[in-house]
């Protein structure tokens, strides 16, 4: 604890803390080309070059999301990204998009960092043209089977993302998959964690096991930065954490696929449509493929109606459940410092862990 500490010696940690932090993740800084290993996660229709280059400028790294983009405006997002900032930045693209081959032929004549495949594995023709492009390719890595199928497939790095994340969503926790996952193929390829992060402690406590850097989404959704309607961004600051919860699946025999989202009257809605489309089908009034489709049709367009048109009572309000530690609007640049100024307070209060520092100097 500081308090047992001798002045010299909490000094010279505090002076230090944040070297120590440099090189604790330095083979995420030098993988993403950022000063810090801290990632914007990809969260469509706010993930556009506003955010982004914001994220970036502030020293992170930001992800545009391509997932809802045709080949034609990624490329006009990326370049509209380029004229904000000089620094490195990254495309999140959906494995099984219909347009995959030129959604990554635009990411590899527009140069970017790298490309983030969520939704699926990444086929081994698109990671060979991004490496051919020089682009890195970096994968979500749900299960330890799935992370060394990754590898072997060649991918430059992974996600880990637990349960605790905002919209679509991993069913085992992120505590447990990186217990699962990061001694495994910690030696491999850097490793970033995401899923319910929103401090700058718990970002500290997964590099120190070993993780390049972190992911976080939730927390940038209220920055000045961000597009996102001033309801959307209301609703998170009012949230708490029990607030984010998982879609329910009232049927076996009807798949819901898990999304984290705020409770509100859309999510209910969905609850007694499930029941009036499964007992029309049990009456046999309509086929079951009819009954998935009504299901499956239930949130289209619910994000952007939410986030862009600030209807957060009907549409869908997708939030971690970091989204209570979402207290109020800020800049990209003072969200990332106070995460930084969280890591460093932390080693200043376990300054006996690193007493080492008093003795060498951290390059």
């Amino acid at each position: 604890m500081s308090e047992y500490l001798n002045s010299g010696l909490r000094d010279h940690i505090k002076d230090n803390a944040l070297s120590l932090i440099s090189s604790m993740w330095k083979r995420g800084t030098d993988f993403l080309g950022s000063r810090y290993a801290i990632l914007g996660g990809a969260m469509a229709w706010i993930s556009e070059h506003n955010l982004v280059s914001a994220i970036s400028n502030a020293g992170g790294f930001g992800v545009i999301a391509g997932g809802s983009l045709s080949p034609d405006m990624l490329k006009e997002e990326i370049q509209k990204t380029k004229k904000k900032t000089i620094f490195p930045f990254g495309v999140n693209v959906i494995a099984f998009h219909p347009n995959i081959n030129e959604l990554i032929a635009v990411c590899c004549e527009e140069k970017v960092r790298c490309v983030f495949f969520g939704g699926g594995l990444a086929q081994k023709a698109s990671i060979d043209a991004l490496h051919k492009a020089g682009v890195a390719v970096v994968c979500f890595a749900t299960s330890p089977l799935i992370g060394k199928r990754l590898v072997r497939s060649g991918v430059d790095a992974l996600v880990i993302e637990g349960s605790e994340a905002g919209g679509h969503i991993n069913s085992v926790s992120t505590s447990v998959l990186v217990q699962e996952i990061l001694p495994t193929l910690i030696s491999e390829v850097p490793i970033f964690i995401a899923g319910g992060i929103g401090s700058g402690s718990t970002i500290l406590s997964y590099i120190e096991m070993g993780a390049s850097g972190c992911q976080l989404g939730t927390r940038f959704v209220c920055t000045a930065e961000s597009i996102a309607h001033e309801n959307f961004k209301n609703a998170f600051i009012r949230a708490n954490s029990r607030d984010a919860i998982v879609s329910v699946q009232l049927d076996n025999r009807f798949t819901v696929a898990p999304v984290r989202a705020l409770e509100n009257d859309g999510m209910r809605e969905f609850i007694e449509m499930q029941k009036r489309v499964i007992a029309l089908f049990d009456s046999g009034e309509i086929s079951k493929e009819s009954a998935q489709l009504e299901i499956e049709r239930f949130w289209a367009g619910s994000l952007r109606k939410a986030a862009i048109e600030g209807c957060v009572t009907t549409g869908s309000v997708m939030a971690g459940q970091s989204v209570g530690m979402v207290k109020s609007i800020d800049t990209c640049e003072n969200v990332i410092q106070s995460l930084i100024r969280e890591m460093t307070e932390n080693i200043l209060k376990r300054g006996s862990l690193y007493s080492c520092l008093a003795d060498s100097d951290v390059a």
